[in-house]
């Protein structure tokens, strides 16, 4: 069922908040904080696998909600979105301040980094002014103790009127204490005295003249002196909020339309505008954060983040930055290329091994020649490809890719990049949104939510697509190390890797060029600034680097794949073996595609791959070694230089597998991916657009390079 009642307040609330709970007895408690604060790893330290993610109704924004029982009471934890403020300037704000305040739960747990409590406060305060069932949560203390900062949370709790527990969530300390607190403050057993704000002279008249009238209409349902602040800024989205959830309509309230215009006719009397009074009610909330911190946090070396800033001052600088990250990703390919290839010729091994044991069978069982070639060669076939070749990449590569992101490198990244996106009139978060792209570009789509303007993220969901996924990998991988690196002996995996890395390369450079284009064309505007916080390096955890790499990430990718694959394997295996005339179905189209791929520097079977493999970019070239055998079988491969053998047979030169390595990084979104742009979107417009741009970027780059290398004689 949705939120209660009781829980909540009017009924419009359970339309509005989507939490699912357990009866209407369930303690709601809110999750609030920074981002990089460790409130993920609090939320499933408490809830456990008992939770639910899903979106907050209307918004393109994650709602997580779990579960776990505490004292023979049951408690829902919701995780609001990361947040830096409660200001309502983006989607993410907006969620986390309506549900705090119009939601009404029973207690708001707010986690902060005891590393930077100080920046933590300012979130802290701003929901101390809507709720009074705060408890503060100083997390990530054992960091903290390794710098020598001391935070006396008994005096922290006194300032700030409310409870403070200290926890170390990774390590599980602390979390039973707060379990007790959070019991005491939801049953009221703990009745909470939270600090005041108190603003300068101008805001606090101003509040004079305007909260009588908003305390009047709204009869306490909510703190009347944070609406009246709201409104004293110019939020314009607090009036939709109180109208959608408590049905109190205050722009059609004569006595506060009254008020307002005395506080205008008060601010233009004192010269004052509305950016000028939002930083003082900025300067309040900092100035009452300063002062907290100086009386609760000490520091035994004020320089103990020297050490950081230095390596930050290395690895975001102008001249180092992006080499640095140019070399770090090499590094990785280069582990995923050596350390792929014994691993993925002992799984071939293993498979075809038991390809022959399941022939056996079919002989012995007498079963039909058509069936042993549908399921065996067909379906088995392919599915043993994707795994021998798929599995040990992922196996290297997304551990490895995890270990930057838990050294917190990936927001450096971001860094770098910010300034070429600016130029191309784009997001510099969308650095982060290529970054999840490398695992999935239907994730990377999804991510693109952390953009909080809609022009912006339309331009950062249309380009995901020119980083390769992890389906595309195996496939470039194998061409760079056939066609570009296979005569250059001990070196290989070197000029393989710097071939992937190229590659890498060029799709951030046409993203880039894309976005320019895109935002001088449909999606004109400026580009927006953002606030991107570089997290201090953290020590990574090699269990949870493993667990959430192969389970989330591998396994995840891998299990679609093989979905996919099978009835693939079955349906190219049927069209090469179904003939109209004297060719099969396959052939058929491959002619037909022929002229049109000879222009791009393919040919029709490599071009039909593509389209079949529209499911899941993996069995590319799976159906392309299948298309090649008359009989539409793969062929038994237990080496590239094997797989070099079939396609140099078949009329393939450097060309063809470059032009296909380009039409790889450059061609239209995996069915998943296209799905999740129109679930994203909500607009069947933006999905065609994600597919022609990609798609016609290719067509024109493989037919410059084709051109260009026949004009030259070079094949």
């Amino acid at each position: 069922m949705a939120l209660t009642y009781q829980s909540t307040g009017p009924d419009v609330l359970k339309k509005m908040f989507q939490v699912q709970m357990n009866s209407p007895d369930d303690l709601l408690i809110a999750l609030g904080g920074n981002p990089n604060t460790g409130k993920s790893t609090v939320f499933n330290s408490l809830t456990g696998l008992n939770q639910h993610t899903g979106n907050w109704p209307g918004k393109t924004v994650t709602n997580a909600h779990g579960k776990y029982t505490h004292k023979g009471d049951s408690f829902t934890l919701v995780d609001l979105p990361g947040t830096y403020s409660l200001l309502a300037n983006s989607a993410e704000e907006e969620v986390a301040r309506d549900f705090i305040c119009f939601g009404r739960p029973d207690a708001t747990v707010v986690v902060t980094d005891a590393t930077c409590l100080e920046r933590n406060l300012y979130v802290v305060l701003q929901v101390i002014e809507i709720s009074n069932n705060v408890i503060v949560c100083v997390n990530l203390l054992d960091e903290a103790n390794k710098k020598k900062i001391h935070i006396d949370l008994h005096k922290l709790s006194t300032l700030l009127g409310v409870p403070v527990i200290g926890t170390n969530a990774r390590g599980g300390v602390g979390l039973e204490e707060l379990k007790d607190v959070v019991y005491r403050v939801a049953t009221s057993e703990v009745k909470a005295d939270p600090v005041k704000i108190c603003y300068d002279e101008v805001v606090e008249d101003t509040l004079r003249l305007l909260e009588p009238c908003i305390r009047e209409k709204i009869k306490n349902k909510i703190n009347s002196r944070w609406v009246a602040l709201r409104l004293i800024e110019g939020d314009s989205t607090i009036s939709d909020s109180l109208k959608n959830y408590l049905g109190i309509d205050i722009r059609g309230d004569n006595a506060i339309n009254s008020a307002l215009k005395e506080v205008e006719q008060y601010l233009k009397q004192k010269q004052i505008e509305k950016d000028e009074l939002r930083d003082r009610l900025v300067t309040g909330i900092v100035k009452l954060a300063e002062d907290i911190r100086e009386k609760t946090v000490s520091f035994d070396n004020k320089q103990y983040n020297q050490l950081e800033r230095k390596i930050d001052n290395v690895l975001t600088s102008r001249v180092f930055g992006i080499p640095i990250m140019l070399a770090l990703l090499g590094i990785v390919f280069w582990l995923t290329i050596q350390g792929a290839n014994y691993p993925s010729q002992v799984l071939a091994t293993v498979f075809f091994w038991i390809e022959g044991r399941l022939t056996d069978f079919f002989m012995w069982a007498g079963l039909p020649d058509w069936l042993h070639g549908a399921l065996v060669l067909g379906m088995y076939r392919t599915l043993a490809w994707v795994v021998s070749v798929m599995l040990p990449p992922m196996a290297i590569f997304f551990p490895l890719f995890t270990l930057l992101e838990d050294l917190g490198y990936l927001p450096r990244v971001a860094f770098n990049l910010d300034n070429y996106f600016k130029k191309a009139c784009a997001h510099g978060k969308q650095a982060l949104t290529m970054c999840m792209g490398f695992g999935c570009n239907a994730a990377g789509v999804i991510a693109c939510r952390i953009i909080d303007s809609p022009r912006e993220r339309l331009i950062a969901t249309i380009t995901n697509n020119f980083v390769p996924c992890n389906g595309r990998f195996p496939t470039l991988i194998a061409l760079a190390i056939i066609f570009i690196a296979g005569a250059t002996g001990k070196c290989q995996s070197i000029v393989a890797s710097l071939s992937i890395l190229g590659v890498i390369v060029l799709g951030v450079v046409i993203t880039l060029l894309i976005s320019r284009i895109l935002s001088k064309t449909i999606l004109k505007g400026l580009p927006s600034s953002f606030t991107l916080e570089l997290p201090p390096y953290r020590k990574p955890q090699i269990g949870r680097i493993i667990v959430r790499s192969i389970y989330d990430r591998t396994l995840f990718v891998l299990t679609r794949a093989l979905m996919v694959a099978a009835p693939a394997g079955l349906l190219t295996w049927l069209l090469a073996n179904v003939h109209v005339g004297d060719m099969s179905i396959l052939q058929h189209w491959a002619h037909v595609l022929d002229p049109l791929a000879y222009w791009l520097g393919l040919d029709g079977y490599i071009l039909l791959a593509f389209i079949l493999g529209f499911p899941a970019n993996e069995i590319v070239i799976p159906i392309v070694i299948m298309s090649y055998v008359a009989t539409g079988h793969i062929i038994e491969l237990d080496s590239l230089e094997a797989l070099k053998e079939l396609f140099v047979a078949n009329g393939w030169t450097w060309l063809t597998g470059v032009c296909t390595m380009l039409f790889c990084l450059n061609h239209f979104p995996c069915g998943t991916t296209m799905l999740t742009i129109y679930k994203e979107t909500q607009s069947k417009k933006w999905p065609l657009v994600a597919f022609f741009v990609p798609t016609i970027t290719g067509i024109v780059l493989c037919f410059a390079l084709a051109q260009t290398a026949r004009l030259l004689g070079l094949v």
